[in-house]
């Protein structure tokens, strides 16, 4: 089973796939996690080009066939791996990012970002994809709070988190509002065209919530025998009251 979390800037996907993860890991289920860009050598030595401080903007083009190039090496790597022995495999991100941002956002054509997509990922698709959804100015509100508390953990960055403390954030932050909305409603196009795949949460709600969404949106694709499994191991009460997002 392949779980992929979605959506915009800020909306807590790290923190969320982590919570789902440990709880799949606590039912006995082997869980693989995954985060773009990232997760392989090749994916880190990209990750240190797109959060490169010194040199010119990046290309739209560019930008996206770099994070399909780390994305096609995941896939290769890890991911059709894991799957293929019956792991259940969270990805912090896959392949409908680069449709939100590189299509809707940046505004390239959206037949050639689809078969980048489809040439990077071998065809490969989620069978779960989870959208948190918030408006964009909470989001970058979030992030820009947790980059600030994020300082003294410099060994535990998202990637957005580290753009920030390299004082590269104007990649993303900085663009025009315009853009940030264009992704969020990207996001919301790519649910209405594909319901049956995709399952929308609204990130604004407590951790707490959010994450028993989550959780039930997962639990109800669990295939048997892991759903009986998970079910045997997981009482009741899982869900903690931590704060923060």
């Amino acid at each position: 089973m392949f779980v992929t979390l979605e959506g915009p800037d800020g909306a807590g996907k790290t923190t969320q796939a982590a919570r789902l993860v440990e709880r799949l890991a606590s039912a006995r289920l082997e869980v693989v996690a995954v985060h773009e860009p990232g997760g392989t050598d090749l994916g880190a030595d990209i990750r240190a080009l797109l959060v490169r401080q010194a040199g010119p903007p990046i290309d739209p083009w560019a930008e996206a066939l770099l994070f399909s190039a780390c994305r096609a090496q995941l896939v290769s790597d890890v991911i059709r791996p894991a799957l293929g022995r019956g792991a259940i495999v969270v990805a912090d991100r896959f392949s409908d990012s680069t449709l939100a941002y590189q299509g809707f956002g940046r505004g390239l054509p959206m037949n050639d970002v689809q078969l980048l997509v489809r040439l990077a990922t071998g065809g490969l698709r989620p069978d779960l994809t989870v959208l948190l959804d918030l408006p964009s100015e909470v989001g970058l509100a979030r992030l820009r709070d947790l980059a600030q508390r994020a300082q003294g953990r410099k060994h535990q960055l998202s990637f957005l988190e580290e753009l920030r403390i390299r004082q590269d954030w104007n990649r993303f932050e900085d663009e025009a509002r315009a853009f940030h909305e264009r992704v969020r409603e990207g996001y919301r196009e790519l649910v209405q065209a594909d319901p049956a795949r995709w399952v929308a949460i609204d990130a604004t709600q407590p951790v707490p919530a959010v994450a028993a969404a989550v959780w039930r949106a997962v639990a109800d694709r669990i295939p048997e025998p892991a759903r009986v499994k998970s079910e045997s191991a997981a009482g009741p009460g899982q869900e903690d009251s931590a704060a923060g997002w």
